[in-house]
């Protein structure tokens, strides 16, 4: 057992040093999630930075997609003592002021691909719904996630190009999450082979001019709701988020996949007036390609790289067919929401709304009712 420096600080939960969580499930991560966009088509980054104490790996990655560009860098390192110490190689993440502004840092490296931005929160993080799923005899996620939406400040650097970003057109939204999920190696499957693959799931955190809507939906290959949200958060702490009701979530397919081009969000708050917004996605980003969300059979989150700090780049240009077909899994797309007449008159919005953008975070796995025809 051996201290650490965040053991001096008042904040512990259990009889055990700061650097041990009180669970010896290999699965326990500690993750921060960033996206940054132009609320447009042109360019999205995905940034992820975790930690995994009982694995004994630090993690980043970076993600830029750039009209055909899919870029990736990504590092590894021993996770060592210092859980205070959120740097992985040339990546690191500062907190300047918990809960509000954030600092996120790729330096120079070889890899064509280098930012130093600082968040901004625009409404108070919130903290969802725990996220608890048991399959057969094994728990596989048991987790708890606080998001926010906010905007962004600095530069950012693709192929050689400096690219300056401001808040008044940078936006994004963020997660801290913690808890158990799949990490690290594969393990023996054992009774779980025999469980078909399917995970249904929708994540739309969006940000209008003076509100955010956190919405998430997953259900299981019989259409049962395993986790659900929907709330409106607004900028002054003081308010209370505005529970929306059940989601409903209806997609609309590019013929023979599972690419959505365009969805429904209905929401029906109780003692209010049904509403509904439409998110049309704008730039599709296959964030499981290259980050170690879970293709690559040699770079998975946790996966321990050895005893030396490892950075890599990988990049694929999606007008090559074999790349192009490389890109399956989750999808994080940058989307536009519109609030829609009809299911909630223009005189029951908010204000500020009519017209947001965010994240659209989709994937249909295995089947579900939706798809039986």
């Amino acid at each position: 057992m051996t201290l650490s420096p965040l053991d001096d600080y008042p904040i512990h939960q259990a009889p055990e040093v700061m650097r041990h969580v009180t669970t010896s499930d290999r699965n326990f991560y500690d993750r921060y999630y960033f996206n940054v966009h132009g609320r447009s088509g042109e360019l999205m980054m995905i940034i992820g930075v975790g930690q995994y104490p009982n694995l004994g790996v630090a993690d980043a990655f970076a993600l830029l997609r750039r009209g055909p560009e899919h870029r990736v860098v990504r590092a590894s390192r021993e996770l060592g003592a210092d859980r205070m110490d959120t740097s992985v190689g040339p990546f690191r993440v500062e907190v300047v002021e918990g809960l509000r502004r954030l600092r996120v840092v790729l330096e120079e490296n070889p890899h064509g691909l280098a930012f130093d931005l600082s968040w901004e929160g625009t409404v108070p993080a919130h903290l969802e719904p725990p996220h608890y799923l048991r399959r057969r005899e094994r728990v596989l996620f048991d987790s708890r996630r606080l998001a926010q939406t906010g905007r962004w400040t600095g530069w950012i650097e693709a192929g050689g190009e400096r690219i300056e970003i401001g808040p008044d057109r940078w936006w994004g939204s963020r997660d801290r999450s913690w808890g158990v999920r799949p990490v690290g190696e594969p393990e023996p499957p054992g009774i779980q082979a025999r469980d078909a693959g399917t995970f249904y799931w929708l994540y739309a955190p969006m940000q209008f001019e003076d509100h955010s809507i956190f919405c998430i939906v997953q259900e299981d290959e019989k259409g049962r709701r395993l986790l659900e949200e929907a709330v409106r958060v607004w900028p002054d702490a003081a308010r209370e988020p505005e529970y929306l009701g059940r989601p409903e979530y209806r997609p609309v397919y590019v013929g023979g996949t599972r690419e959505v081009a365009s969805a429904t969000i209905e929401f029906r708050p109780p003692g209010g007036r049904a509403f509904a917004i439409e998110a049309i996605p704008l730039l599709p980003v296959h964030m499981m390609v290259g980050t170690g969300y879970g293709l690559e059979p040699g770079w998975k989150h946790g996966m321990y790289q050895g005893p030396e700090l490892k950075v890599e780049g990988v990049a694929y240009d999606l007008r090559r067919p074999d790349d192009a077909a490389r890109m399956w899994g989750m999808v994080d797309a940058v989307a536009r929401y519109e609030y829609l007449d009809g299911a909630g008159a223009a005189g029951d919005r908010p204000p500020g709304s009519g017209t947001g953008h965010g994240l659209f975070e989709y994937w249909a796995l295995g089947p579900h009712p939706s798809f039986a025809d």
